[in-house]
């Protein structure tokens, strides 16, 4: 049951959504959509006369393309800094379409060709053979059997040669199985696609060749330009974090606020008036922004008084700065003295975010 997991997949958490727009939707489809693509879109950007959350902040375009991207014969590839929700983009997009994002291929250097193509039960195969019976497909043959939508998460992760593979399934859209017979082979049906994502910050580790790149469209996710967006996404997504808490202490607009203009100022190493900032190596994403207040408010309901304060969030800034780069410290106690210092004496939550920050970064 949903209440009993951690993280359901999208179908399963916005599954009344996904009904209500099934329902509603008289527009057309391709061939073996589970959704139209206008049903996709509103699934995605949000539809308050279905009350359908909006999803995916920041570049509507962006989904549009990919919808179109994903009718055609080629794949999706989603490209950007970490932790720009490539991955939420591609599990809403297979959801919507194939009616199930759990069809995913983990790219890392342990991936071989068979988790792209099938593999074996080995008591079955041992006791009777090569069989469809024995046979465990991978997801992404899965996908082709089914109609669906298969995702491949971080696919510069993947060695050459299991790369050169996913070339030859997205030119003949077929998979050979020479075990069960010399001319057995499993077709895609309409529907079936496929979504990569990769890292911009994993370039060089196994580059994508020219002839891989020309089976996807490539679309570039970038981080939220409009801080509106910015601040309504991490206030629904910290309250939903919470909702399986007891308690769960308000976020207020005042340290909301300070979460988006501190991530803000660290990104793009430019302050709202034109200062300069030292930007760390570590990532500032938004999404690190969510992990970050969800800790402060986890913090301020168990271990203080109930109240999230900006105190808070400056005691659990550290966490997320300093992954990378030991001069990310130094950055970070830069900022503080020369962003936090001058605001905090005209406002009380930068004032509170200051006295927490000079404490937790003492050498």
């Amino acid at each position: 049951m949903v209440e009993q997991t951690q993280r359901a997949p999208a179908e399963i958490r916005y599954g009344d959504e996904i009904a209500r727009l099934l329902a509603a939707d008289t527009d057309p489809k391709p061939n073996g959509w589970h959704l139209s693509p206008r049903a996709v879109r509103r699934f995605i950007l949000g539809d308050k006369a279905l009350d359908v959350r909006q999803k995916f902040f920041g570049d509507d375009p962006l989904v549009d393309r990919c919808i179109v991207s994903l009718m055609g014969h080629q794949g999706l590839m989603l490209v950007g800094e970490p932790g720009t929700a490539k991955s939420l983009l591609s599990e809403l997009l297979a959801a919507a379409i194939g009616g199930t994002s759990k069809l995913v291929v983990q790219g890392s250097a342990g991936i071989i060709e068979d988790h792209l193509r099938y593999g074996w039960n080995y008591a079955l195969l041992l006791a009777e053979g090569p069989s469809e019976r024995a046979l465990i497909p991978s997801p992404i043959l899965s996908a082709m059997r089914g109609g669906q939508i298969a995702r491949i998460e971080e696919l510069t992760r993947c060695a050459p040669e299991v790369q050169d593979a996913i070339i030859s399934l997205m030119s003949e859209k077929t998979v050979a199985i020479p075990e069960l017979g010399p001319q057995v082979e499993s077709r895609a049906i309409p529907g079936f696609n496929l979504i990569g994502t990769a890292n911009l910050r994993d370039r060089g580790v196994h580059d994508m060749s020219s002839a891989l790149k020309r089976r996807f469209n490539f679309e570039t996710v970038k981080p939220i330009a409009d801080a509106q967006f910015e601040k309504e996404l991490i206030n629904r997504q910290v309250a939903e974090r919470m909702a399986e808490n007891p308690v769960s202490p308000a976020l207020s607009p005042d340290v909301l606020d300070l979460v988006v203009a501190v991530f803000r100022d660290l990104r793009t190493g430019t302050t709202a008036d034109g200062a300069s900032v030292a930007v760390p190596n570590s990532v500032m994403s938004t999404a690190e922004a969510v992990n970050v207040t969800h800790a402060a408010a986890l913090e301020a309901a168990y271990l203080d008084n109930g109240t999230l304060t900006a105190g808070h969030i400056a005691r659990q800034l550290g966490g997320t700065v300093f992954k990378d780069d030991p001069e990310d410290a130094r950055k970070l106690r830069a900022y503080v003295d020369q962003i936090a210092k001058p605001r905090s004496r005209t406002s009380r939550t930068w004032a509170a975010f200051y006295k927490s920050a000079k404490e937790s970064l003492r050498d």
